[in-house]
Order: C-alpha cells, then sequence, then structure tokens
C-alpha cells in the first residue's frame, strides 16, 4: 500500500515548496500538487504543517559496558523514544574496550540491534587499540559496511588511544577512505587532575568539570587536528563543548585540515551550574566534555547559525538515578551521559528556531542533512527527493507542551532536560514509508529498523 502525504510545507536544504509526497516500496516516488494515488492509499493530511527529511542523530550509546555498570536503553526503548522525538536513523558508537576484541565487539553490537530496533541505524567502529590484528579486523568491518571510525583521547586504558594509536588508525582510516570521529580531551592530564582533587578531598560532581577543563579539550582537540593534517585524513570532532576547543577546530580548518564539528544537545541549553546541584541531581548531568559556563552556550549557537558547526547530536546515554550513585563518594565513579534521543528535534527547534538563533534551513542541515552527507547516508536519507527513503516528519508547529520523565520513552527515571517548554513536534514520523509514530504515541513496526551499509568516500 501507497502513502501520500498531502499539502504539506516540503522543507530541504535549500528548498522551500507546498506539495504531495507520495511513497511505495519504502521510497519516495513522486512529489508534486494534486497527486492522484491508487485507490487504498493511504493519505495523511499535512496542511499547514511542514515536511521535514526524517531526522539522524549522528551520535548515540545505546548497548554501552562503561563504569562498572550498562547503560539503561535497549534498542528497543532508544529507537521508539527516537522516533516520537522525530529522529528515523541513528548511528550508535560499538564500543569494545581496550580489553576486548575489536572484531568480537562488532559482532556483539550488531547482535544487540539486529531485529530490535524500529529505526534505521549504523555504527561508528570505535579503536580503542591497535595491535596485529587490528588493521585486518577493521578491512572486514569496513567491508562490511560500517565507513566510519571513533577514538577516544580520553578514558586512558580503558577506550583511550595513545598518539601513536591515533596515527595509525589515522594512516590506516585514510588508505580505507573512512571518516574518523574523535573525542577530544586529554587523557593524561585528566587522569591526574582527577586524582589531585581526589586527593584534595574534592569528591562531589562539581570536581567534575574542573578535572577536565576547556584548556584541556582544546588541547585534543588541537592534536587531533594535527595529526589529521599529517596524515591527510578527515575527521569530525564529536561532541565540542566551548569556544576554546572551537577555536582550534577552527583554526585547522582554515589551514585546510578536513575537519568537521558535532555540537551536542546537553551543551546548548545546559550549563555547568547544572552538575553543581549537590548530591544525586548534580549527578546526572555528569557527562564528558563537562557542561561549560553559560557564555559557550552563545558561542556554540552562532557556530551553528554561521555553518561553522556541521551538527547536533545528543551522545544519548542514560544511566538512572541508582546508577549516578555510584559515585557518591567520588566524582571518577559517577557514569558519564545523559539520555536526548527523543527531545534533541523539539528542544532544537524551539530553542533554536522558534528563538531566532537559526533558520529553517539550518535546523534541517545540522539536524539531518549534513550528517547523512558526512556518513554516507545521502541522498537515502537527509533528504526528500524521487529515490530517497521515504523516512518523512509531519511536524506540527502549533502543539504547546513540556518535556517530563512523566511523558518520556527512553528507558531512564530522569530527564536531563526536565521541565523545558516545547513549541512544536512531530505529529507523523514515518520509516521507509510506512507510519511508526503519531502524535506523541509509538503506533508502527517493532524491528523495523535496518543496518545501513555505507561506503568509504573520503580516500
Amino acid at each position: 500500500m501507497g502513502l501520500l502525504i498531502r499539502n504539506g510545507e516540503i522543507v530541504t536544504v535549500g528548498s522551500r515548496t507546498k506539495a504531495d509526497i507520495y511513497a511505495e516500496n519504502e521510497t519516495v516516488t513522486r512529489i508534486g500538487k494534486n497527486l492522484e494515488v491508487p485507490p487504498g492509499t493511504e493519505i495523511i493530511d499535512a496542511t499547514g504543517k511542514f515536511v521535514f527529511p526524517g531526522f539522524i542523530d549522528p551520535h548515540v550509546h545505546i548497548y554501552l559496558p562503561f563504569m562498572a555498570t550498562f547503560a539503561k536503553d535497549t534498542h528497543e526503548t532508544a529507537s521508539i523514544a527516537a522516533l516520537i522525538g522525530g529522529t528515523t536513523t541513528y548511528i550508535e558508537m560499538c564500543c569494545p574496550n581496550r580489553n576486548d576484541d575489536a572484531l568480537a565487539g562488532y559482532e556483539l553490537w550488531k547482535s544487540k540491534a539486529n531485529g530490535k530496533s524500529a529505526c534505521d541505524y549504523a555504527f561508528h567502529m570505535s579503536v580503542t587499540k591497535f595491535g596485529e590484528e587490528t588493521e585486518s579486523q577493521l578491512r572486514e568491518i569496513v567491508a562490511d559496511g560500517t565507513a566510519s571510525f571513533k577514538i577516544f583521547l580520553a578514558y586512558k586504558n580503558f577506550f583511550g588511544v595513545n598518539d601513536g594509536e591515533m596515527y595509525q588508525t589515522l594512516t590506516l582510516a585514510k588508505r580505507l577512505g573512512v571518516i574518523v570521529t574523535a573525542h577530544c580531551e586529554n587523557a593524561e592530564l585528566v587522569a591526574r587532575l582527577q586524582a589531585q582533587l581526589i586527593a584534595e578531598g574534592k569528591t562531589g560532581p562539581e570536581w567534575h568539570e574542573p578535572s577536565r577543563p576547556e584548556s584541556v579539550e582544546a588541547e585534543g582537540t588541537g592534536r587531533f587536528a594535527t595529526f589529521l593534517e599529517n596524515t591527510a585524513a578527515t575527521g569530525y570532532v564529536v561532541h565540542l563543548s566551548c569556544e576554546r576547543a572551537l577555536n582550534a577546530a577552527l583554526a585547522a580548518k582554515e589551514r585546510g585540515v578536513r575537519l568537521s564539528v558535532e555540537a551536542v544537545l546537553p551543551h546548548l541549553l545546559l550549563d555547568k551550574s547544572f552538575a553543581e546541584r549537590p548530591g544525586v541531581e548534580g549527578m546526572k548531568h555528569v557527562m564528558s566534555p563537562p557542561l561549560r559556563a553559560k557564555h559557550n552556550q552563545d558561542v556554540l549557537w552562532n557556530a551553528l547559525a554561521g555553518g561553522l558547526v556541521d551538527t547536533v547530536g545528543t551522545d544519548h546515554c542514560p544511566f538512572d538515578e541508582e546508577q549516578k550513585l555510584l559515585g557518591k563518594d567520588a566524582f571518577t565513579n559517577i557514569p558519564n551521559g545523559i539520555p536526548g534521543i527523543e527531545d534533541r528535534v523539539n528542544l532544537l527547534y524551539s530553542f533554536g528556531v522558534q528563538n531566532g538563533r537559526i533558520d529553517l534551513d539550518r535546523f534541517v542541515n545540522i539536524a539531518s542533512t549534513r550528517a547523512a552527507k558526512l556518513f554516507g547516508l545521502f541522498p537515502r536519507k537527509g533528504t526528500i527527493e524521487v529515490g530517497s527513503d521515504a523516512d518523512l516528519v509531519v511536524f506540527d508547529t502549533g502543539y504547546r507542551g513540556t518535556v517530563s520523565v512523566k511523558t518520556q520513552h527512553v528507558n531512564n527515571d530522569y530527564n536531563g532536560f526536565e521541565g523545558m517548554a516545547i513549541e512544536g513536534r512531530p505529529s507523523v514520523v514515518t520509516v521507509r514509508g510506512k507510519v511508526q509514530a503519531r502524535d506523541g504515541e509509538f503506533v508502527g513496526e517493532r524491528g523495523r529498523g535496518r543496518l545501513l551499509k555505507r561506503e568509504p568516500a573520503y580516500f
């Protein structure tokens, strides 16, 4: 059965037009005014609403063994939450640690998602060591359709790579045509600062940010860029949080380094005072890089508006209150992360478009199209055109609501954005032509999601 979305205003990068969209066999097959469709076609009236390409979250953690516990979501719960919030594709970080076999880890992460996700998905493959088998394993993973890597310049002796391993990873990535995403800090400095603060009796969540200050993130960003420059590889800085790190990235781009930048929702809307709250309330907002001084928010919004920051993800990584309390005696034991996969699109529209910080074109670009282009999904994803997957979001700009743990669908017992006002939300969300969510509720097919195969493009 076909699907017709009628009378909406279609918004893609560089284009706004009022027209109908007809989809069958999972793809968009016709776009035009007053389309005639076969009997039995499912018809959705989008009069007075925007129709966006399905949104893409380029940075999530769903299955994640981390800091003596596991992230709370499953692919079922996370994908349903994503769809209700308008995200139709996510890219998960596959993160075996230094003691794990990379290929076995990759197969484990795939098995956790297979048949469980209600929306489409892909992986960034983390390289957490570089040993004798690493190159052959990574070649096998790329041949399987995972065309992006992830490295951590943090979490010493667990996820983190040293400079030699970073060089080896980037050199191989260049040969394979793979983009490398990076968590940019300085693992040694963080470890030393953490030990110093704990020794001084500074154990609460308010000391997490001073243990990995802006200078540490800026150094990591600059070092990653320098390695990119000297290997001719292509890179992508994840969850950049502050002005100093942004300046390091922009300086590299100005001298020709192939580098893109991601911001994440928490750094746009929350500041370090949230993590300075006493007890578990502060622990809820511990993530890395940490929430920063408030002035950085305007810096990031302005960079988004000006095209200096490419994408907005979430770094979705849910831990509940009981798990956060693992760090009650030392901030170094607080599981790092905050949920956000369900709220990203609504909050980005409400605090970005509605507040005049970004226009609709930038909104679609940073939340969908740019990620699709960077990570080998465009034009299958990230746009609305004939031949593209029929991942469509009919968006009701008249909706008014509030973010709350009481109404969320992620598997977590708090919401880091609790009480924030929403102006607009998806009214209908489709994945490859099938309606999966309506008006804040999942109405679709569990397990519909597919692993997206991608081709290397960064030679």
